[in-house]
């Protein structure tokens, strides 16, 4: 992304909307700028401003003007006043920022829409985590503080050196250079993105120990790591395995999402009452 110097007029308005804190007024230039080094490429200052066709110089004139009497001019906060802004052609590999910033494109880089995957959140359909094992999301940065791809290999190599097995369809799998060592691609290490998600999975008796890895480089790392935990409940629906693992841990887990089975395609193509009873014996399976 880019601002027109042509076009602003300095009212600060984008530099309340950059989730990044990316967009400064240049004191000397007295224009808007970006910080390119700390832009994602995530548009939210050019999807979240409405844009009007003010003349620049009109603008500027009426400003100075009504300053000189200390009476400020400003725009309603949610306008750029003057569509000063235009979005660059973006080149490998700093494509990749928006790839991973801005959800509502599809990731142009990889191929695979999305941060991560679908995760655990349709296990019920996909099946990737199965009884006896337990799937983690591991996401890296945060509107405002962001990760570096260098953050991300110092992640998952060390969880490679457990030999932990990553999702295959995950974009930052498909951008390793080596997934045996959870090397990444070397021209991407310096690019940051908002946030994205490393997806692994385990046996259950390795919960505490992953834990414990993803611990260790959270110190080394200069951005915000969370951590999400999926595994199959019981018969019941309860899970209580994991969970003493956790709260020994002096972790506090809320339960996000619970399948019961009704994504499967057997289950739609079932009527009336047979879906709820199919389900309870999915789940009990």
């Amino acid at each position: 992304m880019k601002i027109n110097p042509a076009k602003c007029v300095a009212c600060g308005n984008c530099t309340y909307v950059c989730p990044m804190g990316a967009i400064y007024i240049d004191p000397e230039l007295k224009r808007a700028t970006i910080n390119r080094d700390e832009c994602v490429e995530c548009y939210a200052c050019f999807n979240g401003l409405s844009k009007e066709v003010l003349p620049p110089s009109t603008v500027r004139f009426v400003r100075r003007t009504l300053a000189n009497f200390r009476i400020r001019f400003e725009p309603e906060p949610d306008v750029c006043p003057t569509t000063a802004f235009e979005p660059d052609k973006l080149e490998w590999p700093r494509v990749v920022r928006r790839a991973f910033s801005d959800p509502r494109v599809p990731h142009e880089s990889t191929g695979v829409s999305g941060r991560g995957t679908e995760e655990v959140k349709t296990n019920d359909v996909t099946d990737r985590v199965g009884i006896g094992q337990v799937g983690f999301t591991i996401e890296l940065g945060r509107p405002g503080i962001g990760a570096r791809f260098r953050d991300f290999q110092e992640m998952s190599r060390e969880l490679a050196k457990a030999g932990v097995s990553f999702e295959k369809n995950n974009p930052i799998t498909t951008l390793m250079s080596d997934v045996e060592k959870g090397d990444i691609r070397p021209d991407i290490l310096n690019e940051k993105v908002m946030s994205a998600i490393i997806e692994i999975k385990v046996e259950v008796a390795r919960t505490e120990e992953i834990i414990r890895i993803i611990w260790s480089v959270e110190k080394r790392i200069n951005t915000q790591v969370v951590i999400g935990v999926g595994v199959r409940c019981d018969a019941d629906g309860e899970e209580n395995i994991v969970l003493p693992i956790l709260e020994k841990l002096g972790y506090n887990p809320q339960r996000a999402k619970t399948n019961i089975g009704l994504g499967r395609k057997v289950i739609r193509d079932l009527s009336g009452a047979a879906p709820v009873a199919q389900a309870k014996e999915m789940v009990n399976a």
